[in-house]
């Protein structure tokens, strides 16, 4: 039967053998495809057609077994994936571990991708919320800090887009009652620096700050606020690692007067700058990193200590302190209370001479008392060095060495005798591990101690305290570690520790940034970088590599950098038009950094102008905002602002710039924000008087067209116009075109009011002594006056159509009342006659000048001529 088969299937393939058709491809199919091909086939409705058959037949001409393949994939074991490819003998020991090792090599791989994708994603997202944070925050300060659909918010945001947005941005969110007590406790600091910069002394500013601090953590505490006490805190302690950092005492020396006292002080302002803003592989920017790390482990050490007495304090009967209050007994009661339990002391606490020493000896150093550990070194020498020979020597030289580095030789025999009996030892005291390696600067990359650095202090003082500028990359390469661990690791347990960090570190400009991105530290930001300016510790980015969402620019080329004018323009903007003098003190300290080379500090100096600027044309005005500028007395006297009584702290050391950077400018974007009262009074105490009239002269001639109910703003130009023009009369100063218009106008607005209180023969009688419009029926001089005008300033000519009706209107009314008088006929007329030559003079007048009136204005005139020629 199968040859039978196979012979009728080889006939078959005959019959057309001859036909030859190379083009067409040939069909190989299984009696399985050509089942499945059929059944499909005839499952397909007339004129339907599938991409899965088109796909498969396609396939089938490339002699691809798609079914087959699918079959195959979908019984296909996972499960011996990653067996190997031949199996392993039970006996095969050497084949089962490479196998394992491959194994793991490659679930290691796996693991690494897998993290590494996870942490992708996870830090898109945070730096994508960030970003987005930080933009969202900037459209609120620039709209205010509300959404609002009043008018009054429109208005701002129209000013915002319109002319020099900067100048007309409104303020900030509004202030809690919190955040303004804050603010207040900080600004005398400010305030007291710049009177010390004035003064030319020096002032203790992180003192001064720390103060401020202090009492509000005092007030969170009476107030029993517990969000803002572990802030507040945290920020103490930021203050007092930058003091130790610096170095700045907590109140300057006293002396017998001002002039000595300038002599002795310490010099504080930019004392760090030339250095920290120099080449940073120079040998004194290594001293300063030194000094960093050096200042940062003693604040450290004063944080422990502290606690340590407080909790001797808290817990008396634990700690069992007698009546001994030295150092060294404090620390054996601190012990007492964290290590012995229950009669006994803990595992792996070595007990020397009957006393837990090894501990002792540990965290007298933590706490800053090295020459105590020393001494009790000392007094035990025997005892100890008969179970460590030689540490009593070395441990002498460290402490007593500046820098706390020991000689190579003593350090490569700690390292042997560390390598001898503790490196592996399990039972070795972890204190005398701690000892050993901070003696000889042991295993750096190994940076933990168990048992010893339990927590974020406790461990970043043993990084600090191991951190040699000679070796490992010094605080530089300390620096990259935390960095690379980040915010997170460090703010798990407790929160807002990572600026400590950052600032412990030397990023300073880090740190500060850290703390501005929490709406509960951004004022500590500000002062913060308020202090690192001063002391030269604050690096500045030029204008064109500030960011207008960050104040921090971060650059691969160059260190970090922080915008200090940004960020002091964001924090004064939320009060700069209650309190425009306390805005002004925090500009002042822009100018800090005006030392800073590449054309850096120059930009900042500007920057501060501008600052200024802004605070002018922001500020109410009023009394306040004269006491800002300055202004003039009734006598005519002029007295200074406390703007010019800080010039210097803002490197105006003339009149000239002053009056140029400052008060011009400032009259101009005053004008270009619609503020003409203040523009005017500005230009007048730069000395600038012919503007002052001209501006004057375009102010008048724009509310002229006011109705009588003018707004308050028409009001305050006319009294400033007033007292101005009065005061140039009697000093004779810009006499001219300009004030002559501006007299003309005030005579005009004089008139308007006089008839809008029905006094029209006053009305009448002004408009005739402004000498504009011809009356007395001269044709010739009223042809010459029509020339003239063309002459006469622009406000004058602009409101023609004011003062003509107005003129006319008045004859118009004074003829009324003189017609339906009882006066005599005789006299009567003779007014009435008078009125018509008038009013015909007016229309001749007008009739030449009738190209710069509209329509119907001359037609009005035309319908009341009418009326007194009747």
């Amino acid at each position: 039967m199968t040859s039978d088969l196979s012979s009728l299937l080889n006939s078959s393939r005959a019959l057309n053998s001859h036909l030859s058709r190379p083009d067409l491809p040939s069909v190989n199919l299984s009696l399985d495809q050509i089942e499945a091909q059929s059944r499909r086939l005839v499952s397909r409705q007339p004129g339907a057609s599938s991409d899965a058959d088109r796909a498969n037949y396609l396939l089938a001409q490339a002699h691809v077994d798609a079914p087959a393949l699918a079959n195959s994939i979908a019984h296909l074991n996972t499960s011996t994936t990653f067996s190997p490819l031949q199996p392993l003998q039970d006996t095969d020991v050497a084949g089962y571990l490479r196998h394992a090792h491959e194994q793991n090599l490659i679930s290691t791989i796996e693991e690494g991708r897998r993290e590494t994708q996870e942490n992708f994603y996870r830090l898109l997202e945070e730096r994508s919320h960030k970003d987005w944070e930080a933009k969202k925050r900037r459209v609120f300060e620039e709209l205010g800090g509300r959404a609002t659909s009043d008018s009054k918010a429109l208005a701002e945001m129209k000013k915002s887009f319109h002319g020099r947005a900067a100048l007309t941005a409104s303020t900030g969110p509004s202030l809690t009652l919190q955040m303004q007590s804050k603010m207040m406790a900080y600004d005398r600091a400010i305030s007291e620096l710049n009177a010390a910069r004035l003064r030319g002394t020096s002032c203790p500013i992180i003192h001064l700050l720390m103060q401020a601090t202090a009492s509000l953590n005092s007030e969170a505490r009476i107030s029993h606020c517990i969000e803002c006490q572990p802030s507040m805190q945290q920020m103490l302690q930021n203050f007092h690692v930058l003091a130790k950092i610096t170095g700045e005492p907590p109140a300057l020396p006293p002396v017998e007067h001002a002039g000595a006292h300038i002599l002795n002080a310490p010099l504080f302002e930019r004392k760090y700058a030339r250095v920290y803003l120099g080449d940073s592989d120079s040998r004194e920017a290594a001293a300063l990193r030194a000094q960093i790390a050096k200042g940062s482990r003693e604040a450290l050490e004063d944080q422990f200590w502290d606690i340590i007495e407080r909790s001797i304090q808290s817990r008396p009967m634990e700690a069992r302190l007698g009546g001994d209050p030295s150092v060294a007994n404090k620390i054996r009661a601190f012990l007492l209370m964290r290590y012995y339990k229950n009669g006994q002391w803990e595992d792996r606490i070595e007990l020397v001479a009957g006393q837990p020493l090894w501990a002792k000896l540990y965290y007298l150093v933590r706490t800053g008392h090295a020459q105590e550990a020393l001494d009790e070194a000392l007094k035990s020498q025997q005892a100890i060095e008969h179970r460590e020979d030689s540490f009593v020597s070395h441990f002498r030289s460290w402490v007593e060495s500046p820098e706390r580095r020991l000689p190579k030789p003593h350090r490569d025999h700690l390292q042997t005798v560390y390598n001898a009996h503790m490196l592996h030892s399990a039972s070795a005291d972890p204190f005398k591990l701690a000892l050993y390696k901070l003696m000889g600067k042991l295993e750096p990359s190994r940076r933990t101690v168990p048992q010893v650095t339990m927590t974020t202090e406790d461990w970043l003082w043993f990084q600090l305290a191991m951190v040699d500028e000679e070796e490992e990359g010094g605080l530089r390469g300390l620096t990259e570690v935390l960095l690379s661990y980040g915010e997170r690791h460090f703010d798990g347990a407790k929160k807002g520790v990572w600026p400590g960090v950052l600032l412990m570190c030397g990023q300073f400009e880090r740190a500060v940034a850290a703390l501005w991105e929490h709406p509960e530290t951004e004022i500590e930001a500000v002062h913060l970088a308020i202090a690192l300016a001063y002391h030269g510790l604050l690096r500045v980015p030029s204008r064109a590599e500030t960011s207008d969402i960050s104040p921090l620019t971060l650059s691969p080329l160059s260190p970090p950098a922080l915008s200090l004018p940004m960020l002091i323009w964001r924090y004064v903007r939320q009060f700069v038009k209650m309190d425009a003098k306390e805005a002004l003190q925090y500009v002042y300290c822009v100018c800090l950094s005006a030392d800073q080379g590449d054309g850096v500090g120059k930009e900042n100096v500007e920057t501060a102008w501008e600052l200024v600027r802004r605070i002018i044309v922001l500020a109410h005005s009023g009394p306040a905002w004269e006491e800002l500028v300055g202004g003039f007395r009734p006598d005519g006297t002029r007295f200074s602002g406390v703007i010019e009584q800080g010039a210097t702290l803002l490197h105006l050391q003339t009149t000239a710039q002053y009056n140029e950077q400052i008060l011009i400018r400032a009259a101009r974007d005053s004008e270009e924000n619609d503020r003409i009262p203040e523009a005017i009074k500005l230009y007048n105490l730069a000395g600038d008087y012919g503007t002052v009239i001209s501006c004057l002269a375009q102010a008048l001639g724009n509310t002229l067209a006011q109705p009588a109910g003018e707004t308050e703003k028409g009001k305050v130009i006319e009294r400033t116009a007033v007292e101005i023009l009065r005061h140039y009369e009697r000093t004779n100063r810009a006499v001219g075109k300009d004030r002559d218009a501006a007299v003309r106008l005030l005579r005009i607005r004089e008139a308007i009011n006089a008839k809008s209180s029905g006094r029209f023969d006053i009305t009448l009688e002004i408009m005739e002594s402004t000498d504009l419009i011809p009356l007395d029926g001269d044709v010739a001089k009223i042809t010459r006056k029509a020339e003239e005008f063309k002459d006469l300033h622009d406000a004058l000519q602009r409101n023609l159509q004011v003062y003509v009706p107005l003129t006319m209107e008045a004859l118009a009314a004074v003829h009324q009342s003189i017609k339906n008088s009882a006066t005599a006929e005789a006299t009567r007329q003779m007014t009435l006659t008078s009125l018509r030559k008038k009013s015909r003079s007016l229309m001749v007048f007008s009739g030449i000048l009738k190209y710069r009136m509209s329509p119907d204005v001359y037609s009005y005139l035309a319908r009341l001529d009418v009326e007194i020629a009747l």
